[in-house]
């Protein structure tokens, strides 16, 4: 499956961010995880179909309503199977 990772930075912690964003992910089929970083942003790992990664970032763009996004930058990876989504520290 095409797997990128997002860097999302601007006010995306402490926001439901990361519980947000794999709600987004499950209803996109879209596999990996969502981490906060110690810089402040987030980093999500996914994993889905090239429609579905270009859904989920279209919407990492915006995050839920207590959110502001700055920037988002996407690095594409290799391809991967991951299973679920999960959300950590």
């Amino acid at each position: 499956m095409p797997t990128a990772r997002f860097i999302v930075s601007g006010r995306v912690q402490g926001v439901f961010f990361r519980a947000s964003t794999r709600e987004q992910a499950v209803a996109l089929g879209v596999a990996g995880h969502a981490n906060n970083r110690r810089d402040g942003s987030v980093e999500v790992l996914a994993s889905g179909s090239a429609e579905a990664l270009e859904a989920l970032e279209r919407w990492l763009w915006q995050g839920p309503p207590a959110a502001r996004v700055d920037a988002v930058v996407r690095e594409e990876l290799p391809e991967q199977e991951l299973q679920g989504f999960r959300t950590g520290g």
